[in-house]
């Protein structure tokens, strides 16, 4: 099949499952064109099937919020006729799914008068703070109903969405998924633990884009009360809003030589395949997919019960949940753990096979090819 995708590109859950799944999709012989404002932060411009169509956008003294989403409603009806697209697969609802209506439009009744189907896939902050606002509800309402289909990453958000928006369309569950061949422990673990810990020390991990929501000042907090407990070190990868209110309270705690903040990363696998720990006390993850990379690398995510995370950690077995705020009762979780190596292990190797039975690309994937073929099936 020829695939339009169109995700923000920047350092975020929805942008990184777009991609993940473009280029899986590709190695499954689809030809995968991403269109966005800029090239999405995995993608490498090496990959076959792989292409890429950049949105620009023309700034007029009128306008002091160039139109963006007019923009790419005009870009996608262009690609998809120059390149005989079979479908549209946006994520994120505002603006995405409605620039893909509007192309879908255009494509309706232009020369060829051919109907170009769209999936939109609902990844949480779309849903929960976005299309909530009163400005914005109703064209997400409307778009999402628009849509050819529609997909959320849990059953959490589809329950959210049909109940908050009175959504009448049909909205079908597909889990994130991670590559369980590329996130995986590291061979040389001691080798690359050492970099980070040279004398010995656990790893504990947080990955996010440090928004108020990923709650990165309890990652401190978390650290702060397992560090006085066992000697560690806390790698915080990302960047945003929160990273200088985090990097002051390391300083004021007088634990920033053991903080270390290493900023947006490619290959991610690396830094989570050394680490014992992740620390998601997040307010919110409609899934959680920082969670479930680590865990296909075995290390064991204590993370908040919230949203869909429940769904991807099984509390006790794979990882461990807490209230959100907690952070005792995370720390308390964390020191137990990391004082009892076999139990670290046993949880990490549980963890993984959880990732492996119900999250790996190699399952997820073909119900999106599957959803895919009913969607066109049904358009033609």
């Amino acid at each position: 099949m020829k695939i339009g995708i169109t995700c923000y590109p920047t350092y975020g859950g929805s942008g990184v499952v777009a991609t993940e799944l473009g280029l899986e999709l590709a190695q499954r012989g689809h030809e995968i064109h991403f269109i966005s404002y800029a090239q999405p932060i995995r993608l490498r411009g090496e990959e076959p099937n792989i292409h890429y169509h950049e949105v620009e956008v023309s700034r007029y003294p009128l306008f002091d919020y160039p139109p963006y989403d007019l923009a790419l409603a005009t870009r996608m009806a262009e690609v998809s006729q120059l390149y005989d697209l079979d479908l549209l697969h946006v994520h994120y609802a505002i603006p995405h799914s409605v620039s893909a209506l509007l192309a879908r439009q255009m494509l309706a009744n232009g020369p060829r008068g051919r109907r170009l189907p769209f999936v939109t896939t609902l990844h949480g902050t779309d849903i929960t703070l976005v299309g909530l606002d009163r400005s914005y509800l109703p064209i997400t309402r409307y778009s999402i109903n628009q849509s050819d289909g529609v997909t959320a990453i849990s059953n959490y958000l589809r329950d959210r969405t049909l109940r908050v928006f009175d959504v009448k369309k049909e909205i079908e569950v597909i889990y994130n998924s991670v590559n369980c061949d590329v996130y995986r422990r590291c061979k040389n673990s001691a080798e690359r633990r050492a970099e980070y810990a040279p004398n010995g020390e656990k790893l504990l991990v947080h990955l996010s884009n440090f928004r108020p929501v990923k709650r990165v000042t309890d990652v401190i907090e978390i650290f702060d009360r397992v560090r006085k407990k066992v000697p560690s070190k806390l790698l915080l990868i990302g960047d945003g809003p929160d990273r200088s209110v985090a990097e002051w309270l390391a300083v004021q705690k007088g634990i920033h030589e053991d903080v270390l903040f290493l900023g947006k990363q490619d290959q991610v696998e690396e830094k989570l395949g050394v680490a014992d720990i992740l620390l998601m006390p997040s307010e919110l993850e409609s899934f959680g997919l920082a969670a479930l990379e680590a865990m296909a690398c075995e290390c064991v995510p204590i993370a908040t019960r919230t949203g869909g995370v429940p769904e991807v950690i099984e509390h006790g077995t794979s990882g461990y949940l807490a209230d959100v705020g907690d952070v005792d009762t995370m720390a308390r979780y964390a020191v137990e753990l990391l004082n009892d190596e076999s139990a670290l292990q046993a949880m990490g190797k549980a963890a993984r096979a959880v990732a492996k039975a119900r999250f790996c690309s190699s399952k997820i994937v073909p119900q999106y090819e599957d959803f895919y073929r009913r969607i066109v099936e049904r358009s033609s």
